[in-house]
């Protein structure tokens, strides 16, 4: 019973599955420049039911956390479509936690509600690699007054550290922090394959 219950909280109503769809459309067509040589009625074959059910609740769900997703490439290989948070600053509905649930049982007070990786997978998302981080940073200007965690080394995150990035003096930073740490600026962006 509980499995069933899960599924069905992974599905849209057809009316939130259209306006999902209608926002998308928008945002894709007013940023053409991230997703050139792209054609929209493709990628929302992917979208339609059954095949795009569970995809388009994840594309909800970085929508609903303010991270306004958009379409940012094509694997060739895969045939999937590559969307990443395009928010012009870290999404909002996303911020105010630390790195990982280690980091969340680590700290002895004033604890984060939640943490970047459980909410991710909560979400159906990835965290963004620093490279991703950097290819989203040549589609535009973002994280110019925010910061977002990036996907960690494990090298790095057995240290107890943890990595984050931002743009600033026109050029794009990657910093350390305790993985426990968090801050009302940061939060984090995903990306989905479709």
């Amino acid at each position: 019973m509980k499995t069933q219950n899960k599924i069905a909280l992974k599905e849209l109503s057809p009316e939130q599955r259209e306006e999902l769809l209608r926002v998308l459309k928008a945002r894709f067509e007013k940023n053409m420049n991230r997703h050139k040589g792209l054609a929209w009625a493709n990628i929302q074959t992917k979208l339609d039911p059954p095949a795009g059910g569970e995809k388009l609740w994840s594309l909800n769900e970085m929508e609903k956390t303010y991270g306004e997703p958009d379409v940012v490439g094509l694997n060739k290989k895969t045939g999937e479509y590559i969307f990443y948070d395009c928010s012009a600053e870290s999404p909002k509905g996303r911020r105010n936690v630390c790195y990982d649930r280690e980091a969340l049982e680590a700290r002895k007070e004033f604890k984060p509600k939640d943490n970047t990786i459980d909410m991710a997978v909560a979400m159906g998302i990835e965290l963004l690699t620093e490279e991703q981080y950097k290819e989203l940073q040549k589609l535009g200007n973002f994280d110019t007054k925010t910061s977002s965690w990036i996907k960690t080394p494990s090298d790095i995150r057995n240290l107890g550290g943890a990595l984050f990035a931002d743009r600033r003096y026109d050029n794009v930073f990657v910093y350390h922090n305790g993985a426990e740490s968090y801050y009302a600026a940061r939060g984090f962006r995903g990306s989905l394959r479709v």
